[in-house]
């Protein structure tokens, strides 16, 4: 089963790679398949309550390919991991199948509680590259989270996600309306210079109007 987990990963390189030249390349120098490797072996042990070795397989890859996947993980098939340096992904994460994981990303927890904590990817999501997921909330199948984003809710399936936080700007290909966000301080401070302008302007226009009738009601006076 191993065996074929890791000849899955090799194939997902040198489909979505184009780098990638041969199956022999792929696994003697690509540091994604390395980290995946261990840890299929370290997941291995882990499920079998070896947590000491476990946890040291996954130490020892973590110095050969900078790339720390918890050993309680569960990877699905077919996963690329482009680059990798920096990658971290926590102990109770679930990564689907077909997934692609740049370099910086993060699949992280929040709080200290035990249980779940960490986040769970659907099949086929891209995350870019810096991108960080977290929290015990659940990625859709087919969705993009961009670089640098920083995502902390649920996405359906088939969404793309941009921004600090993230949030969706894509659902099935199709663009969403953007919603309004709140006024910056640069705009409340313009909103509220206008504002004692027109007061100003409409303050002066009320003291005409009263100066104008007292004229008047003084030229009747007269021709009377």
């Amino acid at each position: 089963m191993i065996l074929k987990d890791i000849w899955l990963d090799i194939k997902a390189v040198q489909e979505r790679d184009p780098a990638a030249r041969s199956a022999f390349e792929v696994l003697f120098l690509y540091q994604g398949i390395h980290a995946l490797i261990w840890h299929r072996f370290a997941h291995w042990f882990y499920c079998h309550k070896m947590f000491f070795i476990a946890r040291l397989i996954s130490q020892i890859a973590r110095f050969f390919t900078l790339i720390e996947i918890h050993p309680g993980a569960r990877m699905g098939h077919g996963i690329l991991i482009d680059h990798g340096s920096g990658v971290v992904i926590g102990e109770t994460a679930v990564v689907g199948d077909n997934c692609t994981i740049y370099q910086g990303v993060t699949l992280g927890g929040v709080g200290t509680k035990k249980g779940k904590r960490h986040p769970t990817l659907g099949n086929n999501v891209m995350v870019g590259a810096g991108a960080k997921i977290l929290g015990a909330f659940e990625v859709g199948d087919n969705c993009s989270i961009a670089a640098n984003a920083v995502l902390l809710k649920p996405l359906e399936d088939n969404v793309t996600a941009v921004g600090i936080p993230a949030r969706p700007v894509k659902k099935d290909g199709v663009s969403l309306p953007k919603k309004r966000e709140a006024m910056t301080l640069e705009e409340y401070e313009e909103m509220k210079r206008q504002m004692e302008q027109m007061t100003r302007e409409l303050k002066e226009l009320k003291e005409m109007a009263e100066r104008l009738a007292k004229e008047k009601e003084a030229r009747e006076s007269i021709s009377e």
